[in-house]
């Protein structure tokens, strides 16, 4: 049992309703999904389905049955009650898929929901799924109940065309820097972020480097003024 926590809402049901098939959204090949010669690893021959948790159904087991019902029923009230896509459980945590035009109203329900208190935003995490049609693009984060000690996710989607997701520095200010980090990897726009700039890499840099279309290397790096060759064009030593 975690300390602080009532014992009650503390263990998950062993009767949760099981979790719906995957969803199948590539096929890799090789260590590195390179096909062809391109693939330097040795593990050429590897194939791996690329599968996303399917939707769960309640009950979810313990206190997260509690936070799934006091969210629908606070969003319902604040005129949101269609924003959760879908839940899903898996492997005992549980990730609350949000529309992203219904993002602000629910993290700030989240927040302040006497029955809820998510006071605190660990971090925001961009993710790229480049067959993922239409939503090729996830930001995900990870919020805190210390009130009730508690943990979810919200994820929300974005295509390609259009990675455009409201910021949530308003309600979560730590999150500032972490969406500065998923624009800067992966070039998610967080409107209404009050200084969304790259953090790491230099303002003119091409691309976004953690993008699973950004070529693992061949190519010239420049950083701050420092010139790198591509592989094949530095100095051997042989």
């Amino acid at each position: 049992m975690t300390d602080g926590q009532d014992p009650s809402t503390d263990v998950v049901a062993a009767d949760a309703a099981p979790v719906a098939a995957g969803e199948v959204i590539s096929r890799h090949e090789g260590m590195f999904g390179v096909s062809g010669t391109g693939d330097t690893s040795g593990f050429g021959g590897l194939v791996r389905t690329v599968e996303l948790p399917g939707a769960s159904t309640p009950p979810y087991g313990g206190w997260m049955d509690d936070v799934a019902s006091d969210l629908a029923t606070a969003a319902a009230a604040a005129g949101v009650e269609n924003a959760v896509e879908k839940v899903v459980v898996h492997r005992d945590e549980i990730t609350f898929f949000i529309r992203r035009e219904d993002l602000l109203p629910v993290v700030k329900l989240l927040r302040d929901d006497e029955k809820l208190r998510f006071e605190f935003c660990a971090g925001v995490n961009g993710v790229h799924y480049p067959d993922d049609a239409g939503r090729e693009l996830h930001a995900v984060y990870h919020l805190l109940s210390m009130t009730h000690n508690r943990r979810i996710r919200l994820e929300v989607t974005a295509p390609d065309a259009d990675p455009h997701i409201p910021s949530v520095c308003a309600t979560y200010p730590t999150a500032d820097w972490h969406e500065r980090e998923a624009f800067d990897f992966f070039g998610l726009i967080f409107d209404g972020h009050p200084a969304l700039t790259r953090i790491q890499m230099p303002d003119d840099w091409p691309g976004h480097p953690q993008r699973k279309d950004y070529p693992l290397g061949g190519i010239p790096v420049e950083y701050k003024g420092a010139t790198i060759p591509p592989p094949d064009q530095r100095r051997s030593y042989n």
